[in-house]
Formats: structure tokens, sequence, C-alpha cells
């Protein structure tokens, strides 16, 4: 019995029908992945942040100020993230407020990462820190490899290079040790 010619045609074209649905659905998801990709271009993990290039970033401030981190390149940065639902993050702004007054060279800068500006607000008209807050996002998070538990703070450099983490409330002591050594530099 020979086989019809409908059938014949059929089981031709469908190997090839097959690889272009494939082809299709993956160029489809590389497509939806590629807005993801792009937002995470200057993502390092945490581990090797230290020794690098702070990512850039420009935020407004809360009073709707820009701040850009590359408008700080020859001061001493230290960036924290924190919350005003963070008990450890309160207790460390009173510090970070006396150092930006004590050291011309420092600048403070703060990222909150509360999900409302209003609890932030009224934190900060409390506390008084005297230097630049700017809500956070889960990208600029992302960009610092990803900041899991607040606070989160970094020493930059004078160049814009990251020399220190700490995850959590860093001692003091240590963290101004590590301060008055880059602002030695």
């Amino acid at each position: 019995m020979m086989p019809s010619p409908t059938s014949n045609s059929l089981a031709r074209h469908r190997p090839g029908r097959l690889r272009r649905s494939w082809l299709t659905a993956l160029l489809l998801a590389a497509s939806l992945l590629a807005p993801w990709q792009a937002r995470t271009a200057f993502a390092i993990p945490p581990a090797t942040l230290t020794g690098h290039p702070a990512p850039p970033f420009t935020r407004s401030t809360l009073d709707h100020h820009p701040i850009a981190l590359a408008n700080y390149r020859g001061k001493v940065i230290l960036l924290n993230f924190w919350a005003t639902w963070c008990g450890p993050c309160l207790t460390e702004i009173p510090q970070f407020s006396a150092w930006q007054r004590q050291y011309p060279k420092l600048q403070v800068l703060g990222i909150s990462m509360d999900d409302d500006p209003a609890p932030v607000l009224q934190s900060l008209a409390r506390l008084h820190p005297g230097y630049p807050i700017a809500m956070g996002d889960p990208q600029l998070a992302h960009l610092y490899g990803g900041v899991y538990g607040l606070p989160v703070t970094f020493l930059i450099d004078k160049r814009g290079i990251v020399r220190y983490r700490h995850r959590g409330a860093a001692p003091i002591p240590q963290l101004q040790s590590e301060l008055t050594q880059l602002l030695a530099q």
C-alpha cells in the first residue's frame, strides 16, 4: 500500500515547523529578558564589589534635589542603605551626621529602602541628619550586590572605588578607623 501524497508532504514539513516554533519561542524569551539584562549591566556580586568602581546612580532627594554619585568624586563617600523600621539603622544616623559635620572631605549619602516616603520624612524631621537622603529601589540595591538585610554601608574612596562594605550595624570604632584611613589618602 502506498502512502498518500498528503501524508508524505505533512511528514516532510513537520520537522521544519517544529524547528521554527522552537526558534520563535527562544527569540521571544530572549526579547523578554533583554530589558532585565540592561538594568543589571552594572551589577557586581557583593563579594567582588570591594576594589571596584562604585556603580553609578542618580536620584532625587526627598526635598527634590538631584544627587549623582559621580558629583562627589574627590570626596570619601559613606553610602548607607537603611529604613525607618530598622532599629540599628536609626542608631547609626546620629553618628553619620556627626561625621558629616566633622570631616569636610566626607559626603554621607542615605538611601532609604522604605516602600513609602511618608515615614522617611517623619523620621528625618525628628533626626535632622544633615546629609542627602534619597529613596532606593530594588534596581539600585541590585547594583550594589543586593541589599539583603539592613543596614548596609559602603565606604567609597575619593576616586570612586568601593573600599569597604558592612552588612548590618558596623562597629562604630572600626567604621571610623576605615573612614579616617580613606580621608588621609
